[in-house]
């Protein structure tokens, strides 16, 4: 793997395979049918491939793991805006696989490696397992694919492993307390209803509930980053000058 000169990694067709965990054949039939935007050409006329491919092929394969045909993929890719960051297309990924079954695969330890898209040492999986992104089981692994590649992004944040951890712990909390309470204001709401209009009810309610959550929770992290930089540089302009060199005083 290589870097562009923005530091955007440079993958062949191979390592985006290899990293997405699908095969080469099937980057080229979704690029056939415009789901993947073109390669930049580098070098020796070889296609190089970053984080936008990459996020927008995960996105593709969440879309077939729900059962979706093509043809409704390609409807909902197209609805897109086409300026959508790999950030902005993981989000998008995470509510498609919010209200879908847990994805469990039983992966080797070369295979975990394979799927990162790079080595991992011991130290990384015993953090990717503090982190319940993998259970070790009889000599493997059992990997939730949207959760390792979560992980394998945050070994590379330069926070602690306790303060990743304890981000985590705040997460699940606070979104155990809203489902709760949005579970009451629904299970009100549909209380003398019949169970199949409950369960349809849930079934339509359940993603849009999880935008909103996502999306309210991102609007708020960065008032609240933007709110903690303010006031940082509101500060650094309020302190007195320097004195210089006390010896000169």
């Amino acid at each position: 793997m290589t870097t562009t000169d923005t530091g955007e990694p440079a993958l062949t067709i191979d390592e985006l395979a290899a990293r997405a965990g699908v095969t080469v054949r099937t980057v080229r039939f979704y690029s056939s049918r415009g789901l993947l935007p073109p390669p930049e050409i580098g070098p020796r006329r070889v296609g190089r491939y970053g984080r936008d491919h990459l996020a927008r092929l995960a996105l593709i394969e969440e879309m077939q793991h729900q059962g979706m045909t093509l043809a409704a993929i390609e409807r909902h890719l197209r609805q897109l805006p086409p300026d959508l960051s790999p950030h902005d297309l993981a989000v998008h990924r995470a509510v498609v696989a919010s209200w879908a079954p847990e994805s469990v695969e039983t992966l080797s330890r070369p295979e975990l490696g394979r799927r990162a898209g790079r080595p991992l040492s011991d130290e990384d999986v015993d953090r990717l397992e503090a982190m319940n992104v993998l259970v070790p089981e009889d000599g493997a692994f059992r990997v939730d694919a949207g959760l390792f590649r979560l992980g394998v992004r945050l070994l590379d944040v330069p926070l602690s492993q306790e303060t990743i951890l304890a981000a985590r712990t705040a997460l699940i909390e606070h979104a155990r307390a809203a489902a709760r309470e949005l579970s009451g204001l629904l299970r009100d709401a549909v209380a003398e209803r019949e169970t199949e209009d409950v369960k349809s009810l849930s079934a339509h309610m359940h993603p849009l509930v999880v935008q909103a959550l996502l999306t309210t929770f991102q609007r708020s992290l960065k008032e609240e980053l933007r709110e903690w930089v303010d006031s940082g540089a509101a500060r650094a302009e309020a302190a007195p000058p320097g004195n210089g060199d006390a010896s000169s005083a």
